[in-house]
C-alpha cells in the first residue's frame, strides 16, 4: 500500500481574538439587549441599520437600562450635549449597574451640569489654532484635519463638545478643500491626523475624496485616522471600507478603547481586517473617574488590546472641557497607574500617560521618576522593582559635528517652534515669555545712554527673534560667519 503523509492540521490560535467561535462553531457574538432579540442577523451587522437604530431619548434608553434619578435629569436637559447611542454598544452595558464603565461613558448625568474651577468650552484652544475652520495647526510638522462633527455615539467627557454633535456645525466640501489648500501651501506639514467628529462616520465617497486630495499633496507623508467607530459601530469596518483605505498608505489608525469591557469578538474582528489591510492600530485613552482609575484595569485594557495586534499609545488626562467635572482625577493618579504598568507588563503595552496643556500647549508626558541622582561621570537609577544601579558615563565624548551633518545641514524647518529643543541646538538662548520686553521696559519707549541693545547679544549664538544687531566693531560682535546661524 502506498504511503501518504496524514493531510496537515490547519492551525487554530485559540488565543486570538478574532479567530473566536461560539458554541456552534460561528464567530463569536457580543449579547444583544432583549428590545432587539428579533432582529435579524442582517440587519443587526450592517452598519447603516445601527447608525439609522441609535437611541437618545429616555424612554428608548429607559427600555434597555434600569435609569437612575440622576441619569434621567442629564436626559431631560433640553440644550445638553448630544445622545446618540448604537444598539450594538447599549447591548454592552450591565442594565441593572449604575457604575457599569461603559455606561457612565455614554448616558448623562445632572452631574454634567455642574461648574468646575478651569473648566473651558475649547480647554486646549484648538480654534485659537486654526487657521481655516477645522484645521488645527499647533505642532511644526503635523495638523489636526476636522472633517465632520458627527460621530456613531458620543462620550460624556468629549473634548469637542463645543461642536461635535452639532450639525449645524459641520464641515462640508468647501471647508475640505480650504483645509487642503493650506496643507498645500504649507509645506513643512509632513503628517495630518483626521478626526472630528470621527472620520470614518463620513459617506464613503466624501471619505475617499479627502483621502485622496491629501494623498495628490507631495509633502504629505503620513496619514492617520483618530476613529472610536471600530469601538462604537465595528459593522463598519467591512472589506469595503479596509480596501479603500488600503489605497491611500502610509496610513495609521487609532481607536478608543477605555475599558477591556468595550472589547469584544465584533471588535477584534474589526481590528483585525484592518491589520491586514496593512494598517497599525494603536489606542488612545482618557483617565476617567470610576471608569478605568485603576492599574488592574488598565492592565488587563492594554495586554487585551494588545492581544489584538493594537499597540497602547496615550493614556490622556481629562481634558478641562465643560461637563467633565466629574470624570477628573488627579494627575498623581495617572502617574500611578503608568508606575503598575512599566516593568510589570511588556514594554509595547504600556502607553504614555500626557496632559494635553490647556490652553494650546500640546500634550506634555508625565512618568515616574527613575533617575536618582547624578554626577559629572555618574548616573543613580531604580527600576521598577526599586532595584537602584549606577551607569558610568564616559569621562570625555567626541559630539557629533554638525557641521559636516547633512541632515543638520537641511533640517525640516520650524518657524518660531523649535521651542526647548531650539535652546539646546543653539537657536537661541532664552525663551521671552509674551510681552516680557514691553513689560521689563517700564514705558521706556525711547531708551537711554546705557540701553545699547548689543549689550545682551550672547556671543556665538543664533539670532534671537527682534534681537537688535551688534554695532560694528564692538567687543560683543559675532565671530566671522556668526551672521544668524546657529552656533
Amino acid at each position: 500500500m502506498e504511503h501518504r503523509d496524514p493531510a496537515p492540521v490547519p492551525f487554530v490560535n485559540h488565543r486570538d481574538p478574532a479567530r473566536r467561535t461560539g458554541p456552534d462553531g460561528r464567530p463569536a457574538r457580543s449579547p444583544r439587549a432583549p428590545i432587539w432579540a428579533d432582529v435579524p442577523d442582517a440587519q443587526w451587522d450592517d452598519w447603516r441599520w445601527q447608525l439609522s437604530h441609535r437611541v437618545s431619548a429616555a424612554d428608548e434608553i429607559g427600555a434597555v437600562l434600569r435609569l437612575t434619578d440622576d441619569e434621567r435629569d442629564g436626559l431631560s436637559v433640553p440644550d445638553g450635549f448630544r445622545v446618540d447611542i448604537t444598539p450594538y454598544f447599549l447591548s454592552l452595558i450591565d442594565p441593572d449597574d449604575p457604575a457599569d464603565p461603559i455606561r457612565r461613558q455614554v448616558i448623562p448625568t445632572g452631574r454634567e451640569r455642574q461648574a468646575f474651577t478651569a473648566m473651558m468650552e475649547d480647554s486646549l484652544a484648538e480654534d485659537r489654532h486654526s487657521p481655516v475652520p477645522g484645521l488645527v495647526h499647533r505642532y511644526p510638522d503635523r495638523v489636526l484635519m476636522l472633517v465632520t462633527t458627527q460621530c456613531a455615539s458620543y462620550c460624556r467627557y468629549c473634548t469637542r463638545s463645543r461642536i461635535v454633535g452639532d450639525p449645524a456645525q459641520n464641515f462640508r466640501r468647501a471647508e475640505h478643500e480650504a483645509q487642503l489648500d493650506y496643507i498645500r501651501r504649507t509645506p513643512q506639514i509632513r503628517d495630518v491626523l483626521i478626526s472630528g467628529g470621527d472620520g470614518l462616520t463620513l459617506a464613503p465617497a466624501l471619505l475617499e475624496s479627502v483621502l485622496r486630495g491629501l494623498r495628490e499633496i507631495p509633502h504629505v507623508e503620513v496619514i492617520r485616522i483618530g476613529s472610536r467607530v471600530p469601538v462604537f459601530l465595528p459593522q463598519r469596518i467591512d472589506d469595503e471600507l479596509c480596501a479603500m483605505l488600503e489605497r491611500y498608505h502610509p496610513l495609521w489608525l487609532n481607536i478608543h478603547v477605555n475599558h477591556a469591557q468595550e472589547i469584544t469578538p465584533e471588535l477584534a474582528r474589526a481590528c483585525d481586517r484592518l491589520s491586514r489591510a496593512g494598517i497599525p492600530l494603536g489606542n488612545q485613552s482618557v483617565l476617567l473617574a470610576g471608569v478605568n482609575d485603576c492599574v488592574n484595569i488598565q492592565r488587563e485594557l492594554v495586554q487585551r488590546l494588545v492581544e489584538m495586534r493594537v499597540r497602547p499609545y496615550y493614556l490622556y488626562q481629562c481634558d478641562l472641557v465643560e461637563g467633565s467635572g466629574h470624570f477628573r482625577t488627579p494627575v498623581a493618579k495617572g502617574v500611578e497607574i503608568i508606575e503598575g504598568l512599566r516593568g510589570h507588563t511588556s514594554g509595547y503595552a504600556v502607553p504614555t500617560f500626557v496632559v494635553d496643556a490647556p490652553g494650546g500647549g500640546g500634550k506634555i508626558p508625565l512618568a515616574p521618576d527613575y533617575s536618582i541622582a547624578a554626577s559629572d561621570h555618574k548616573v543613580v537609577l531604580r527600576n521598577y522593582e526599586g532595584y537602584i544601579t549606577t551607569y558610568e558615563e564616559p569621562t570625555s565624548y567626541t559630539p557629533h559635528d554638525r557641521s559636516t551633518c547633512r541632515a543638520c545641514r537641511a533640517p525640516r524647518p520650524e518657524p518660531g517652534q523649535g521651542g526647548v529643543h531650539g535652546l539646546l541646538q543653539g537657536e537661541r538662548m532664552w525663551i521671552e515669555p509674551q510681552d516680557f520686553r514691553e513689560v521689563h521696559t517700564r514705558g521706556n519707549t525711547e531708551g537711554h545712554r546705557l540701553s545699547d541693545p548689543s549689550k545682551w547679544v550672547p556671543y556665538g549664538v543664533g539670532a534671537i527673534e527682534g534681537r537688535a544687531a551688534p554695532p560694528n566693531g564692538t567687543r560683543h560682535a559675532l565671530p566671522p560667519g556668526g551672521d544668524g546661524d546657529a552656533g
